[in-house]
C-alpha cells in the first residue's frame, strides 16, 4: 500500500538528520512541561521524535491513499458558488473528513487548544506531502497556518476562542487582496468602522483574489484609521463566518488548484474584531503572515515537484519505444536526474529555513513568558535573519522548480502528457501560480536583496563551507567553493558602481546564484550523511549549478551602469 512518508524517505532524512532538531524539541516542548497534564506528550526528545514518525507515517498513508487518490475528480468537478456560499467538490470533504478524523489540524498550536504542539519543520512534512497529493487541496488544508499569527498577536481570549475552533477541523483564509491592491497590499481600501454602540468594528469593502474565501474563520487586513491611504492605517482583524456579512460574489475559473476556491468577497457591515494594536496591520502582522505563508508555498511547490517525478519515472519504466523502455535513453534520464537533482535541493533549502523558523518562533513564545537571557536574545536575533534571508530564497527557487520539473514531466510523456488522463498535466497547471501567489519571484528577489548586499548569504555559504564532507567528495566541495567566490566577487562588483538601479537591474542574477550555491552546499552535507540518497542528486546539482552560476557570472560582469538603456522600453 501507497504511502508518501515511507516511499520517500528523503523527508523522514530532513525531519531527523540535523543536530538543531534537538533545539527545536527543546524549545518547542518548554523543557517537556506538558508531559504530567496531556497523554499523548512526549516524554524527552527521542518520544518526541517517534510521535512527529507516527503522525507523519498517518499522513503519508492518507495523502496517498485519500487525497491522491481523489484528485482527478476534484480538479474535474471543482469548487461551485451558491446563494452566495461556496460548495467544495465531492472529494473534498471526503478529504477534509480524513484529514481531521486523523488529527492533522491545528498541528503546530499548543496542546492546551487541543493542537499537536508540532514544531514547523514537522508540519512542513505534512504539508509537502498533502500537496504531492493534490495542490488544490493543500491550499486549504494549509491555511490552518493562520492560526500562527492570530496565536502570536491575538490576545488571551481570542486565543481561546478561535484556536480550538481550527485544532478541531475549521478552516481558515487570509483576506488581503483587493481589485486595486495586489502586491501593494498599503492601497488596501476595505473599511473598519468602530461602532461605540455595538462596541465592535464593521467591515465593508471588496476582497480578490482571496484563497478558500469561504472559510470558518478570517484574518483581515482593512483600513481602520479614516483619510489615511498607506501603511500606516491598516489594522488586522478576525471575522467569524458565524456572525455573517460577508458573501461570496463568484469563484475565479483558473488554469490550475482547481480544488482550491479563489474567491471574490463583499464585506457589507460584517462584524470583526481587532487582532493586536491598530495600525499594525501590515507593517508587522501581515508580514508574519506572509512568512508563515511563503514557506508554506515552498512546501507546496516541493510536494508538486515529487509529484511530477513520481509521475515522469513511472512513465518512463513503462513506456516502450524502439524495443526498449524509454528510462533507458540518455534524453530521458537526464531529464528524471534533472527533476531528482532539483526536488532534493528545494527540499534541502525547504527544510533548512523551516529549522531557522522553529527557533525563533520558539524563542518569541518563550519570551511571552519571561525575560529571554541575552544568549538566548543573540540567538533570537541570529535565527531571525536566517530565517529572514532563506525564505525568499526557498519560496521563489522551488516555485520556479516546481514549473521547471511539472514542465519536464510532460516532456518524458510526450505527446501523452498533453492529454487529460494523465496527471503531468494537472500539476503543470497546478505549478505555474505558485511563482505567482504570496508574492512573486520578483518580489521574492527583492526580499532577499537586503541580505545579498549585507552577506548574509556570504555567511551561511562560509559556515556551509567549513562543514566536513566525505573525503571522496573533496573536489566537489572544491568547486563548491569556486561557485561562492563567483557569487561573491559579482556582488562586490555591483556594489562598487554605487548605482541602486543597476544593482536592481543584477538581482535576480545574484539571487540566484545565491540559491544555487547555497543549496549545492546543502545537498553535499547531505550526501555526506546518506549517500545512498543523495550522491547522485548532489553530483547532477552541482554540474546544474555550476552553470547557472557561471552564467549569472558572467552576465552581472558584462554589464555596467550604461547598459540600463538598453533594458528599458
Amino acid at each position: 500500500m501507497a504511502n508518501f512518508y515511507t516511499d520517500h524517505p528523503e523527508i523522514k532524512f530532513n525531519l531527523e538528520s540535523s543536530p538543531l532538531m534537538q533545539r527545536i524539541v527543546e524549545l518547542k516542548e518548554h523543557g517537556y512541561a506538558d508531559k504530567d497534564n496531556f497523554d499523548y506528550a512526549p516524554e524527552d526528545f527521542a518520544d518526541a521524535m517517534d510521535n512527529y514518525n507516527r503522525v507523519l507515517d498517518v499522513a503519508g498513508d492518507i495523502t496517498a491513499n485519500t487525497v491522491a487518490v481523489n484528485a482527478e475528480d476534484v480538479d474535474a468537478e471543482g469548487p461551485h458558488c451558491e446563494d452566495g456560499r461556496v460548495r467544495y467538490a465531492s472529494k473534498t470533504y471526503e478529504n477534509l473528513e480524513a484529514t481531521r478524523k486523523a488529527g492533522l489540524n491545528g498541528v503546530t498550536m499548543p496542546r492546551r487548544y487541543g493542537g499537536l504542539n508540532f514544531p514547523i519543520t514537522a508540519y512542513t512534512a505534512i504539508n509537502e506531502m498533502i500537496a504531492t497529493a493534490d495542490a488544490g487541496f493543500e491550499n486549504i488544508w494549509s491555511l490552518q497556518d493562520c492560526i500562527e499569527t492570530l496565536y502570536e498577536f491575538g490576545d488571551d481570549d481570542q486565543r481561546s476562542r478561535f484556536i480550538p475552533r481550527v485544532c478541531a477541523g475549521e478552516t481558515m483564509s487570509m483576506d488581503l487582496t483587493e481589485p486595486d491592491a495586489g502586491s501593494d497590499l498599503q492601497r488596501v481600501m476595505l473599511k473598519a468602522t468602530y461602532s461605540e454602540e455595538d462596541k465592535c468594528w464593521y467591515l465593508n469593502g471588496v476582497k480578490r483574489f482571496i484563497t478558500n474565501g469561504d472559510s470558518d474563520i478570517h484574518l483581515v487586513l482593512a483600513r481602520s484609521e479614516e483619510g489615511t491611504h498607506d501603511a500606516r492605517g491598516l489594522s488586522m482583524f478576525i471575522y467569524d463566518k458565524r456572525d455573517g456579512g460577508v458573501n461570496v460574489r463568484r469563484i475565479e475559473n483558473k488554469l490550475g488548484i482547481h480544488g482550491s476556491p479563489t474567491c471574490e468577497l463583499v464585506y457589507k457591515n460584517a462584524k470583526a474584531e481587532l487582532c493586536g494594536r491598530r495600525k499594525f496591520g501590515l507593517i508587522k502582522y501581515v508580514m508574519a503572515l506572509m512568512n508563515g505563508a511563503r514557506l508554506g508555498i515552498a512546501a507546496q511547490s516541493v510536494g508538486i515537484s515529487q509529484a511530477a517525478y513520481n509521475e515522469a519515472l513511472a512513465y518512463a519504466k513503462d513506456r516502450k519505444q524502439f524495443g526498449q523502455a524509454i528510462i533507458n535513453f540518455p534524453a530521458v534520464y537526464e531529464m528524471l536526474s534533472n527533476i531528482k537533482a532539483r526536488l532534493d535541493a528545494g527540499r534541502a533549502l525547504l527544510y533548512q529555513t523551516s529549522r531557522y523558523v522553529d527557533i525563533y518562533k520558539g524563542l518569541e513564545d518563550i519570551e511571552r513568558e519571561r525575560k529571554l537571557t541575552d544568549e538566548e536574545k543573540a540567538e533570537l536575533k541570529l535565527y531571525t535573519k536566517l530565517a529572514s534571508a532563506c525564505t525568499p530564497l526557498a519560496k521563489g527557487m522551488n516555485s520556479e522548480y516546481a514549473n521547471l520539473n511539472s514542465y519536464d514531466s510532460i516532456q518524458v510523456h510526450g505527446g501523452s502528457g498533453y492529454m487529460l488522463e494523465y496527471a503531468c498535466q494537472r500539476l503543470y497547471r497546478d505549478a505555474r501560480i505558485t511563482s505567482i501567489y504570496e508574492g512573486t519571484t520578483q518580489l521574492q528577489t527583492v526580499a532577499a536583496l537586503p541580505h545579498i548586499t549585507t552577506g548574509t548569504y556570504s555567511q551561511i555559504l562560509e559556515e556551509l563551507e567549513n562543514g566536513e564532507v566525505a573525503a571522496e567528495y573533496e573536489a566537489l566541495k572544491a568547486r563548491a567553493k569556486a561557485m561562492d567566490a563567483k557569487y561573491n566577487e559579482a556582488i562586490e562588483y555591483v556594489k562598487a558602481t554605487e548605482n541602486n538601479e543597476f544593482l536592481d537591474l543584477c538581482a535576480r542574477h545574484l539571487y540566484e546564484m545565491a540559491a544555487n550555491c547555497v543549496m549545492s552546499q546543502l545537498l553535499l552535507r547531505d550526501a555526506t550523511k546518506s549517500p545512498e540518497l543523495f550522491e547522485k542528486s548532489m553530483k547532477v546539482y552541482l554540474n546544474m549549478a555550476e552553470a547557472e552560476v557561471a552564467k549569472h557570472y558572467n552576465l552581472v560582469k558584462s554589464l555596467d551602469v550604461a547598459a540600463i538603456d538598453s533594458y528599458k522600453k
